[in-house]
């Protein structure tokens, strides 16, 4: 199996919540969580390793984050089965986008990116 088989083998979901409570409008601070569920459709396990995010808020103003893993964890991801996590972040408009991708590696070692498409973060009723 190839690194582009792999990576089709992964599916990601994505949720995404306005957390109003956490926000403050007024000032410019619009704060959101996303869940995401990662399933390996894979013959064997995989393992996260590393995350590249490309956050973009309403006024076109980019943020780049990478790191190791997800919320502290690079976990391993048997076949047939899914890992979630919550995570969040913090915009300066009430929309923006998020996108990136999942570093992954097999068993024996075979390193491949897994793309996260791009998902939306609104504040409710900010999108007519």
């Amino acid at each position: 199996m190839d690194n582009t088989e792999y990576s089709r083998n992964i599916e990601i979901d994505v949720t995404t919540a306005y957390l109003p409570d956490q926000s403050e409008p007024e000032a410019h601070r619009f704060v959101f969580s996303y869940r995401i569920r990662i399933t390996n459709h894979n013959a064997e396990s995989v393992q996260l390793l590393s995350r590249q995010w490309r956050i973009t808020d309403g006024n076109e103003h980019v943020q780049e984050v990478q790191g190791e893993g997800v919320v502290g964890e690079k976990p391993v991801i048997e076949p047939g089965k899914s890992y979630e996590y919550t995570s969040g972040t913090v915009l300066a408009t009430e929309v923006g986008s998020m996108e990136g991708s999942y570093r992954m590696t097999t068993p024996d070692e075979r390193e491949f990116d897994t793309p996260i498409e791009p998902f939306t973060l609104a504040q409710p009723n900010a999108l007519h």
